[in-house]
């Protein structure tokens, strides 16, 4: 798996490789139901996929493995870290969450562009790999207050000092938002997920240039 990166890297001199689309946000910003929506547009769906990540955490009511997310025990995800399985990863809240090195090289060399929802952490290693094919973009919520609210709302029984703990590092990430390509504020969905659209059918039109 060490030669993957290498032959990536190779790939995307060649000019035939899709964008790499990296999608951020806060938690309850977000970020997650507009990757959804974008990835059931028509105009996008035979262009663009959405990585599938490892992560450690337990799932969540409606989830599938494989296809919201590869859960995985911690042991067997130090163990993807120890054999270069993992492009990116992260810990977030006490889980580690990852994307899959070889699922990214796959569709790199399909020409397929790629959906990954990551934090800054990812995005900025995404990023430094991939400078001239990477796209990232910031979701922005409304405020601060809106944010307790979303993240109080879709999770009832979240303790307090987790939901403190969500609003520290969404400031944080606020913070640094200006890193990014595009920001988009989600404070209507559906002009939200226009700009996003936007965003992507403008940027795979110029990779095809």
């Amino acid at each position: 798996m060490g030669n993957v990166i290498k032959e990536v890297i190779k790939k995307e001199k060649s000019g035939n490789k899709g964008i790499i689309f990296v999608v951020s946000g806060p938690s309850g910003s977000g970020k997650t139901t507009l990757a959804e929506s974008l990835l059931k547009d028509k105009r996008l769906k035979k262009k663009i996929v959405k990585s599938v990540s490892f992560t450690t955490r337990p799932h969540r009511s409606g989830e599938k493995d494989g296809k919201d997310y590869f859960f995985i025990s911690e042991a067997e995800f130090k163990a993807n870290i120890k054999a270069k399985k993992i492009l990116e990863w992260t810990r977030y809240l006490g889980y580690y969450y990852a994307t899959p090195r070889a699922f990214v090289a796959k569709e790199i060399n399909r020409g397929k562009s790629i959906l990954l929802c990551l934090d800054l952490r990812g995005a900025r290693k995404i990023k430094k790999i991939f400078p001239q094919d990477t796209r990232t973009v910031f979701i922005r919520p409304p405020s601060i207050k809106e944010l307790r609210s979303r993240i109080s709302s879709r999770c009832s029984m979240t303790k307090k000092d987790e939901i403190s703990r969500r609003l520290k590092l969404a400031e944080r990430e606020i913070r640094y938002s200006k890193e990014y390509d595009y920001n988009i504020l989600n404070k209507d969905f559906t002009q939200a997920i226009e700009e996003l659209k936007e965003i992507v059918i403008k940027e795979v039109g110029h990779s095809k240039e």
